[in-house]
């Protein structure tokens, strides 16, 4: 997935940079555009605000922001993988949300506890 950022607030802007340096691409390779207005006509457009049609409303978090944009990408039919829901009776499971949830869940609870060795060490 690549993705570019183009939004008015600076602020905004540096956090998403922040958040997404690993998936950072130009705008006119990326496959989903992040801006903090409305897009019309576009749809690799991913739109973040406050009103009901925002694609990722504000505040939002560093994993909830990665699973709406893996969302999008998968909408946009641009994923090689393609799992097959598993099926329990009448009832169709997608775990693939809830595994990256847990994986964006993980990383985080890694890094946090590599801060805290290192502060620890640092001292």
């Amino acid at each position: 997935m690549k993705v570019a950022v183009s939004c008015k607030s600076p602020l905004l802007q540096k956090s998403l940079e922040l958040f997404l340096e690993k998936y950072l691409s130009i705008e006119s390779r990326c496959d989903i555009l992040i801006r903090d207005e409305e897009c019309i006509n576009d749809a690799r457009c991913f739109y973040i605000g406050s009103g009901d049609d925002a694609d990722l409303k504000k505040p939002f978090s560093k994993s909830q922001l990665i699973l709406a944009l893996e969302q999008k990408y998968r909408d946009l039919g641009l994923g090689s993988e393609k799992k097959q829901p598993q099926r329990v009776g009448e009832e169709i499971l997608d775990f693939s949300i809830l595994e990256k949830r847990i994986e964006s869940l993980t990383q985080e609870y890694q890094a946090n506890i590599l801060r805290a060795v290192r502060a620890f060490y640092e001292k």
